[in-house]
């Protein structure tokens, strides 16, 4: 899902970026409002997950990869404000370090992967839990949570490439970024997302979520406040 440079225009990376900067300084006030000092700490530890889980990629058709990215693993555990500056922590060292994802398209990952996947994934986790889930209703909506969220970022990824041949071309009518249309993009990333990456990611949510919630159940927010 990563996005390399110059797939996207300088305008379409620049209006992303714009609308990540305040979506970052809200979830570090809501960090340091709701977690506490230990919960904190393991916001690190989550974003080293996320990035050994996001080095695991497949590349696919029109310069983008499919890949898990444990973003709703991390929101279910911490809270989908500590998600999103963990896994933009990840998307940062991964642009700078290892080129998987562009520099310039960094807001661009950060607003699909660090905002719309865990707070997606959150929501629907939260839907379907509802007040005192039984365990097995717990796994189930981790599942489908962290499923629903990766397939969700990687839409609207998707129409990130698709719109850039319709609103960005030369005098012959070229397109000078991505070439796909949403015809092509769209079917090209949601059906591997939907057919093994979406599933990798809720099951390894699941696994994971289950162990920290056995062994360190202080950290967990939802076991922390009692809630569901």
């Amino acid at each position: 899902m990563h996005i390399p440079d110059n797939y996207l225009s300088p305008a379409t990376e620049a209006v992303l970026a714009a609308a990540m900067a305040p979506i970052w300084v809200w979830s570090a006030r809501k960090v340091r409002e709701e977690l506490n000092q230990r919960q904190v700490s393991f916001v690190g530890m989550a974003a080293a997950f996320s990035f050994l889980l996001m080095m695991f990629n497949v590349p696919l058709p029109g310069g983008t990869t499919g890949h898990a990215v444990g973003g709703t693993l991390i929101a279910c555990l911490l809270g989908p404000h500590a998600a999103c500056l963990a896994v933009s922590v990840a998307l940062g060292i991964q642009a700078l370090l290892f080129g998987d994802g562009g520099v310039l398209a960094f807001g661009a990952n950060c607003f699909n992967m660090a905002f719309v996947l865990p707070f997606v994934g959150h929501a629907v986790y939260r839907l379907i839990c509802g007040n005192n889930p039984s365990e097995a209703r717990r796994s189930v909506a981790l599942f489908v949570g962290a499923y629903v969220g990766l397939n969700v970022a990687a839409l609207v990824a998707a129409f990130e490439f698709g719109i850039q041949p319709l609103l960005f071309v030369d005098a012959a009518g070229r397109a000078l970024y991505c070439p796909y249309p949403p015809a092509v993009s769209i079917p090209a990333m949601c059906i591997p997302h939907l057919l093994v990456a979406g599933v990798v990611e809720g099951v390894s949510t699941v696994a994971i979520y289950r162990f920290v919630a056995r062994v360190a159940p202080d950290v967990v927010v939802d076991a922390a406040t009692g809630r569901g």
